[in-house]
């Protein structure tokens, strides 16, 4: 927790798409926060950025940022290469830390980080939008108050039309691409060396987090397959998944669909009933094997995907206003799964997760 009573200070780390987008509006929107400094590696791009939107501070060196006195949270919102050397440098300093997703490329650098916040006594999330819709939270809370009973099941289906990005076709965003203040660079999505891989890091990384969040459960076993359509990224991916209690995971997911259609269908089958959500339609329900079924009322468009909602919960739980709701420790067990995966597409064997 923040000892003073003056706004929590956050830097941010990768002043570029994502961030301008979401994360720069967030800290500026929230009442008990300010923009000390940007990071870009260009420093014309990181002036025109601070001077845009405020900032105090605008820099090329991360560790600069990091160093700038006052300093009180950070936002690591660079390629998926360089989240861990940067987020770990911030975490050594205490900072607090919202990293993007997918958090690392290894679950043991993932795991790494979650040690250090422990250790430091600060908090660590992962930008995973979707740990803060109203439904998510709704059913979250009835599954941990066991009213699902024990899951047995769980089926994913996610596709998100990012097949471009991930080939290099382009870099226009499928978000709101009239609301854009800098487009993704070229090689962000579709080179390996600084994504990771398609698809499994891309997108699966929201989905096997998705899982955690809503149980409690955690990886035991994981067995992949991913095809490629000539890309060296992959851009189909099946997975099943095994959790710890023994519940059994479906996930399939794709970037290769038309733009004016997205799922993220998540059903969960449980000893005393099922979870039906529709993440990127705003429904969800709860059935019970006896009662009646609750529905929930459809959410608003703005509700769908908050992309704010990572950034202000770093600014409450850091300020000890509200508990981390995207811990990462979420992340980690993402980076388990894709891990995992990535090595059972490529040996063709399931691929038990190292604990």
């Amino acid at each position: 927790m923040k000892k003073s009573q003056g706004p929590l200070q956050v830097g941010v780390i990768g002043a570029g798409y994502w961030a301008t987008y979401a994360h720069i509006p967030a800290i500026l929107a929230h009442p008990r926060a300010e923009l000390l400094a940007v990071q870009s590696r260009s420093q014309a791009k990181a002036d025109k950025v601070a001077k845009d939107f405020q900032a105090k501070h605008a820099v090329t060196d991360p560790l600069k940022l990091l160093d700038l006195p006052g300093l009180d949270a950070v936002v690591i919102s660079t390629t998926p290469n360089m989240h861990h050397a940067q987020a770990k440098a911030a975490l050594e300093r205490g900072k607090h830390v919202l990293v993007e997703k997918p958090m690392t490329f290894t679950a043991a650098e993932a795991k790494e980080l979650c040690d250090l916040a422990k250790a430091k006594g600060v908090q660590l999330l992962i930008s995973c939008p979707w740990h803060f819709t109203p439904h998510g939270m709704a059913v979250r809370e009835k599954i941990r108050r066991g009213e699902l009973g024990e899951i047995r099941m769980i089926s994913v289906l996610m596709t998100n039309p990012i097949d471009k990005l991930l080939k290099g076709i382009n870099t226009t965003p499928t978000h709101d691409a009239s609301n854009v203040y800098l487009e993704p660079c070229l090689g962000s999505y579709n080179d390996p060396a600084i994504a990771g891989g398609g698809q499994i890091y891309c997108q699966i990384s929201h989905a096997a987090a998705y899982l955690s969040f809503l149980t409690g459960l955690r990886p035991k076993e994981v067995f992949a397959r991913f095809a490629y359509e000539g890309s060296v990224n992959d851009i189909y991916d099946a997975l099943t998944v095994t959790m710890e209690n023994g519940a059994l995971v479906s996930i399939a997911s794709t970037g290769a669909t038309p733009m004016s259609e997205r799922n993220y269908e998540v059903r969960v089958y449980g000893t005393k009933g099922i979870a039906l959500l529709e993440l990127w339609r705003g429904q969800a329900e709860v059935v019970p094997f006896e009662g009646a079924r609750q529905a929930w009322p459809p959410l608003a468009p703005h509700e769908l995907y908050p992309e704010r909602g990572p950034m202000l919960n770093l600014v409450d739980a850091a300020l000890g206003l509200k508990p981390n709701g995207s811990d990462g420790r979420l992340g980690y067990a993402a980076m388990q799964i894709i891990e995992a995966a990535c090595e059972s597409s490529r040996t063709n064997v399931p691929v038990k997760v190292h604990s």
